[in-house]
């Protein structure tokens, strides 16, 4: 046999139940349809495709493949197709896919045809290591990514005969040889509406950043391709009001009453009818009663008449005006002298809903619930809210030089400060934490970490192990687990940094691949790893604020790249907001940020700073 003895089928003949019944295959997928992007990949791996389809046949040719119908009636599923497919098949080879897949791997078929010509058996098809609901591993065979030779056909063709239907019932007496794959992703198909929205907005990382140099990302840029590339998890969990505070909402928290839910009083002082003030002279008014808040005497002054109220009492019927009591003209036991033009009709009177109108969102979806927000739903007299599960963050540094505190240290090596730093930031993120310590360089021990931390975490943070001095096995071994890109950043300090997704054992996380030195850490962390984290827990993150402060000296700049300095902000004698750099600025000099309190931004176009210039700062307190 050569490497032209296969030829391809793309599975396409189902009715598409749980898609709604339309043609699975011919709904549109990121520029192309389903069936385009599973031939796409497909094609350049055989000598020749056919497609299996009983509907829009037309279409399907228009892809440029043969197209055949099942020979058996009335869609009797995939082995129907598979069954014409050998019959015409014109090689002694067939390998098959669902044309609802497509991410199927591009050495499918040569990695399939070596396993069975050097274990001589009939069948070859793929199998992923997945975890099953208890999340123990557990070995999930692909039998509808295959290659068989087509002699198989009587086998199949007895099993059909025996109303066999199961896509991989029929291999009984056959050998079959298995293949592991480990990106259990790829071999995800899309099944329903939703699946297939979800996907099509997940594009791919190199889709992304097709036409950039990745030895030179502008940092707005590689943030744009980050914000591109994540999704929120799904998870929602409902809890006491009390324990949402730093949650991210996951749905609008609905006002179920208006607040406030009467017209009531802004201010102590008198009640009445507003028509009843003269403009030119004194109005006097009787005072017939008191109204409290939550208390209200259940008097309804006519004219002439008003009642002494408090701040946020019932307006009594009738009434629309309140006159505050150190306004009043005169005040007597049982009378309320009111001067000319010292209020107007509608005066001091809260409107019912005039804070929040019932059936009204009081909160949306993606806010992160603060203390404030706290009161207001209290107020609303809601005890449970939906929130968003917490992110799983696994983190971990990797070096033989570092050491754990509390270790001796040897010659050459540090303790390992990034690690305490990532651990701060993420807990003020509110994420779950997973601390996986320090990986030493060795490949096999990187691997099995990224591996872990993969089916224990969302997210995966790195310090070290990604600069282009770093170990070549450090790229092969991320780029080897999922897709992965190595990016030089045009910015000082933070310059190397790895991201993309990362699989195993049918999970898969996003990956923030961070430089070594700590101050590289936090700020490549503040700019590139928090708004991603945030938008991986729902949370509608806001923009950076910057503010505009004086420099108090030069400031030497380049353009080109964006730089992060750490300064110190003040008010200086004028009231003007000044700033001045903690001095020496190198990446591994973590005293500078515990100084700072805020990091002065300059842009990439941005060149050398004379003392007095306008620069922007951000401010560290309640980020890092």
């Amino acid at each position: 046999m050569n490497d032209n003895d296969v030829s391809g089928l793309l599975l396409a003949g189902g009715r598409g139940s749980r898609m709604g019944n339309v043609d699975k295959g011919l709904q549109p997928f990121r520029g192309a349809t389903l069936a385009a992007h599973a031939l796409r990949r497909l094609a350049p791996q055989v000598a020749a495709v056919t497609i299996s389809a009983n509907r829009n046949r037309e279409a399907y040719a228009a892809l440029g493949a043969t197209v055949l119908a099942d020979e058996l009636p009335g869609f009797e599923g995939p082995l129907a197709g598979l069954q014409a497919g050998l019959r015409h098949c014109a090689t002694p080879l067939l390998a098959t896919a669902p044309c609802d897949s497509p991410f199927l791997p591009e050495d499918l078929v040569q990695r399939l045809r070596e396993a069975l010509l050097a274990q001589d058996a009939d069948v070859a098809l793929a199998v992923t290591i997945e975890a099953d609901g208890d999340g123990a591993a557990r070995k999930q065979p692909h039998p509808v990514f295959a290659l068989m030779k087509t002699a198989v056909l009587p086998q199949l063709d007895a099993y059909l005969a025996r109303s066999g239907r199961k896509m991989g019932g029929w291999h009984d007496g056959l050998k079959v040889a298995e293949v592991l794959f480990n990106d259990a992703a790829a071999f995800r198909n899309i099944n329903t509406p939703e699946e297939l929205q979800r996907e099509d907005g997940a594009q791919r990382l190199q889709d992304l950043a097709d036409g950039l140099d990745p030895h030179a990302m502008p940092v707005r840029r590689a943030r744009q391709v980050i914000d591109g590339f994540v999704r929120p998890v799904r998870g929602v969990e409902k809890v006491a009001l009390r324990a949402a505070l730093g949650r991210v909402l996951a749905e609008d928290i609905i006002s179920p009453i208006s607040v406030p839910a009467h017209d009531n009083s802004a201010m102590d002082g008198f009640a009445f009818a507003g028509a009843q003030l003269s403009p030119d002279h004194p109005t006097r008014l009787k005072v017939i009663g008191t109204d409290f808040a939550g208390r209200p005497s259940g008097l309804h002054p006519g004219p002439g008449q008003c009642l002494r109220i408090m701040t946020g009492a019932v307006m009594p019927a009738g009434c629309d005006t309140v006159l505050a009591q150190e306004h009043a003209a005169g005040i007597e036991d049982d009378c309320v002298t009111i001067a000319p033009r010292s209020v107007r009709a509608g005066d001091n009177r809260r409107l019912k809903g005039e804070d929040l109108m019932a059936g009204h969102p009081a909160l949306t979806a993606g806010k992160i619930v603060r203390p404030a927000d706290l009161g207001l739903i209290a107020s609303l007299g809601i005890a449970e809210v939906a929130v968003r599960r917490r992110l799983r963050v696994a983190f971990f540094s990797t070096g033989d030089e570092l050491r754990s505190v509390g270790e001796p240290l040897a010659q050459g090596c540090v303790y390992d400060s990034n690690r305490y730093t990532l651990f701060g930031m993420l807990t003020r993120l509110g994420c779950e934490l997973v601390d996986m310590g320090i990986v030493q360089d060795d490949p096999a021990a990187l691997e099995a970490a990224l591996r872990d931390a993969c089916q224990s975490a969302d997210a995966i943070v790195t310090s070290g192990g990604v600069s282009a001095g770093a170990a070549d096995y450090t790229r092969d071994i991320m780029a080897r687990l999922g897709d992965v890109a190595f990016w030089t950043i045009g910015m000082r300090p933070g310059r190397p940094m790895a991201f993309g997704r990362i699989g195993a054992a049918g999970h898969d996380a996003f990956l923030f691949g961070l430089p070594g030195n700590p101050v590289a850490v936090m700020v490549s962390f503040y700019f590139f790893a928090r708004p991603a984290l945030l938008q991986m827990m729902g949370a509608a993150a806001p923009a950076d604020v910057l503010a505009k402060a004086c420099s108090v000296e030069a400031i030497r700049k380049k353009p080109g790249r964006t730089e992060f300095q750490r300064g110190i902000v003040s008010i200086a004698a004028d009231g003007r907001r000044e700033v001045r750099l903690t001095g020496a600025q190198g990446s591994g000099i973590l005293r500078s940020m515990t100084e700072a309190n805020c990091i002065v931004v300059l842009s990439d176009e941005q060149g050398n700073v004379a003392p007095g210039d306008a620069v922007e700062v951000l401010m560290f307190e309640g980020l890092v």
